[in-house]
């Protein structure tokens, strides 16, 4: 008993050690936070945190393993670090570049997502917002985000108004814009958000800029609104015969301020491209859950592929029922190419498909090339097996931080409680994969 006692007091008095040191530790990282702030340099280094874990695993003596110091270590940085954030108030960033102000007095008609997420926008450079909704739930949940001030009519709304802006359900768009046409000042703006613009096309108005913002989600609501929502989004333009140029120039100035990039394009053009791309995926979507439904099966054992798929399946069900409607002539003729094509698959022999397969791969090559800054063909996916529990993600995103290596993107698909998921990551470069992969598995995480 003696020797055991012995051994607890010699833990004991090298935890009182530990502690501190790492209290000294601490007083030393918050002196190097002070001196950065003064300097106006950059806090945390990732860099140098890797070379100093490096360091420490050359270091080492053992009996810990390799890594066990790393995971020590990388926890006492990043709660010393927590310590001192939260000890030490932020050093006051360069404020961002506040966006222009495009117009003083904005008026928006519907206040859904894309509704409120364009009053949450126009309010950061100042402009002065009034907001209308057939629905008075929708507009006092909207109204509720200090987005715009409530209008008790879509007249009152649009009084006065530089710019109008009809966020509506796209089966009601065309009406909406006529009684917006009807009530405002001969002087006012009006553009729309509806996802087809052929039905907008024939309102002869000087004053209207047919528009389509390609952002959103598959769920809908004031609740879900935010200010950069349209920040590097592309934002279609449609002028008709009848557009003035002058109103075109307000509605172009209005979308950059809010961040987005607007893009001329004829009404008929956009409908086509929007069919191929936006509406034929979302039947697609639909087709297939339905199809796999009718085998419990199926559904209990649908790998990741089918659940990428079908994200977008049943998504927002009122909407997506204008937007088929709306643009059925365009979907018809994109499910008629899809038929055919899957026709050409289902007799193509091995040569065909093959081929087939490869143009595939290259098409997708170049639709990511729009996607990253990066060259498609120096991009490197590493697939890691994730446990079902928390602080894996975050583990692993500071593992790759602290050596410098920078996620272009990453995908996380959930199999099931009991294997967990799949990360799968991009990066950059042959060299910085291999690194990736390297240091993941050194962390227990299986990654290939």
């Amino acid at each position: 008993m003696s020797d055991l006692s012995e051994l607890r007091a010699e833990i004991e008095a090298l935890d009182r050690q530990l502690l501190a040191t790492l209290n000294r530790r601490l007083e030393l990282v918050a002196a190097v936070r002070r001196h950065k702030d003064e300097a106006g340099e950059r806090w945390i280094d990732p860099e140098r945190e890797a070379e100093l874990l490096q360091a420490l695993v050359a270091a080492n003596g053992g009996p810990l393993s390799e890594r066990g110091v790393r995971s020590i270590f990388s926890a006492i940085l990043d709660v010393l670090k927590q310590e001192v954030a939260a000890e030490l108030p932020a050093r006051p960033a360069a404020e961002a570049h506040a966006p222009g102000r495009a117009v003083d007095r904005l008026a928006v008609i519907g206040t859904g997502l894309i509704g409120a997420s364009i009053a949450l926008a126009a309010r950061r450079s100042g402009t002065e917002c009034r907001g209308f909704d057939a629905d008075p739930t929708t507009l006092t949940r909207a109204a509720a985000l200090g987005a715009f001030d409530t209008a008790g009519s879509l007249a009152d709304a649009v009084a006065d108004a530089e710019l109008v802006v009809v966020a509506v359900p796209v089966g009601a768009a065309p009406a909406v814009v006529a009684a917006v046409l009807a009530a405002a000042g001969p002087e006012a703006v009006v553009t729309d958000v509806a996802s087809t613009k052929r039905a907008l096309a024939a309102i002869d108005d000087p004053r209207f800029v047919p528009g389509h913002p390609i952002a959103g989600g598959a769920t809908g609501g004031p609740a879900r609104a935010a200010a950069d929502l349209f920040e590097a989004a592309t934002w279609f333009l449609t002028p008709t015969p009848a557009t003035a140029a002058e109103s075109v120039e307000v509605v172009e100035r209005f979308i950059s301020s809010l961040g987005a990039r607007p893009v001329r394009t004829a009404p008929d053009a956009h409908d086509r491209m929007l069919a191929l791309t936006s509406h034929l995926p979302h039947a697609i979507a639909n087709a297939l859950m339905l199809a796999a439904a009718e085998d419990e099966t199926a559904l209990a054992h649908a790998g990741a592929s089918f659940r990428e798929m079908t994200r977008v399946a049943g998504a927002n069900p009122p909407l997506w029922t204008d937007i088929l409607l709306e643009n059925r002539d365009e979907l018809d003729g994109a499910l008629a190419a899809f038929r055919a094509s899957l026709d050409a698959l289902a007799v193509a022999g091995r040569d065909e498909l093959e081929a087939s397969i490869a143009s595939a791969a290259a098409a997708r090559e170049r639709l990511e090339s729009f996607a990253y800054k990066t060259e498609p063909a120096q991009l490197n996916r590493i697939r890691v097996r994730v446990p079902d529990r928390p602080g894996v993600l975050a583990r692993i995103t500071q593992i790759l931080g602290a050596a410098g290596i920078n996620i272009e993107d990453f995908e996380l698909r959930h199999v099931s409680p009991e294997y967990g998921g799949v990360l799968v990551i991009l990066v950059a470069g042959a060299d910085n994969a291999a690194k990736a992969r390297e240091l993941l598995r050194r962390e227990g995480l299986a990654a290939a």
